[in-house]
């Protein structure tokens, strides 16, 4: 392990008693990158995150956070950390702007500085209009965003990101994808754990899936070289069905729809499959993923273990 930026994990372990909450983690997140964290609930992706944001030591193994120790070095890997959990705990009777203005004292920025940054970040996460309203009066989607801006009070080099679509409106969503993607391209570390899988593929470049408190694989988002399925349909299903089994193409039928899945390896296979068709006479409607990159990874992954 390098000491230079982003986030770097290996061998984390974290127990509470006789419960083994992170067995055996390894997680590399680069800067200028977005990795999402996948897994099941109860895989340890939160205790993980709290450990990663100096939150809960582990009880063995090595984390760097933009190259610092958050164990020993405890201040100055906070400082350079961000971190959003998936609940938003404050004070509720202070007032956004306040929220914001006494994170910035916490991380010595100087009051006339703090008061800029919440202002900037409030009209960043479009709540300006309420920046002078107590937090307790938020919607839900609202406290996701105040937290949001929270996390960026101090402009740190890696952010950590739980659940941070939850309660969201679309518009909201779509603004929080951007955002991140924008931070990325600053240079920024961001980690972002979901388990809106389609969201995490128009979002994230690397993907790290953990499982039973350990990591079960990685990859890269826009790895083209890996088979998934693809739904195809037709204006005659039975005549598709049959060409595609004359074309010894292996396919079944989709389970709650009129499509064949197929398994096609990138872009190009589609394409090539797809000109077969219309040259053989087969009226195809259409032709697409049948789940995002993420999505069908996992549900790989998860029908692996079984």
């Amino acid at each position: 392990m390098t000491p230079d930026g982003g986030i770097r994990a290996q061998g984390v372990r974290r127990s509470f008693g006789p419960v083994h909450a992170v067995a055996d983690v390894d997680l590399v997140a680069a800067p200028g990158r977005v990795t999402a964290l996948i897994g099941p609930n109860g895989s340890g992706k939160t205790t993980l995150l709290l450990m990663l944001a100096g939150l809960l030591t582990p009880d063995a193994g090595v984390i760097r956070i933009a190259g610092a120790d958050p164990v020993a070095q405890n201040y100055v890997a906070r400082s350079r950390t961000g971190w959003m959990p998936d609940v938003f705990g404050t004070w509720d009777s202070l007032t956004a702007r306040e929220v914001l203005t006494t994170v910035a004292a916490a991380y010595r920025i100087d009051a006339a500085g703090g008061r800029a940054r919440a202002s900037e970040l409030l009209e960043l996460v479009h709540l300006s209009e309420l920046a002078d309203q107590p937090a307790h009066v938020l919607s839900r989607g609202q406290k996701q965003r105040l937290g949001l801006a929270r996390a960026l009070v101090h402009d740190p080099d890696v952010l950590l990101l739980d659940e941070p679509a939850s309660g969201l409106d679309p518009r909201s969503r779509v603004d929080l994808r951007v955002l991140v993607r924008r931070l990325a391209a600053e240079g920024k570390t961001i980690l972002v754990s979901s388990h809106v899988l389609t969201e995490l593929d128009e979002m994230a470049d690397d993907a790290v899936f953990i499982s039973r408190g350990r990591t079960v694989a990685t990859r890269s988002v826009a790895d083209g070289d890996r088979p998934r399925e693809w739904r195809l349909t037709g204006l005659d299903p039975e005549a598709l069905a049959a060409w595609l089994a004359e074309n010894g193409t292996p396919h079944r039928k989709e389970a709650d729809g009129p499509g064949m899945l197929v398994e096609l390896t990138g872009d190009a296979a589609a394409a090539a499959l797809l000109r077969s068709a219309i040259e053989a006479g087969i009226d195809v409607s259409s032709i697409a993923p049948a789940g995002g990159v993420l999505e069908q990874a996992y549900l790989a992954l998860e029908e692996e273990r079984r």
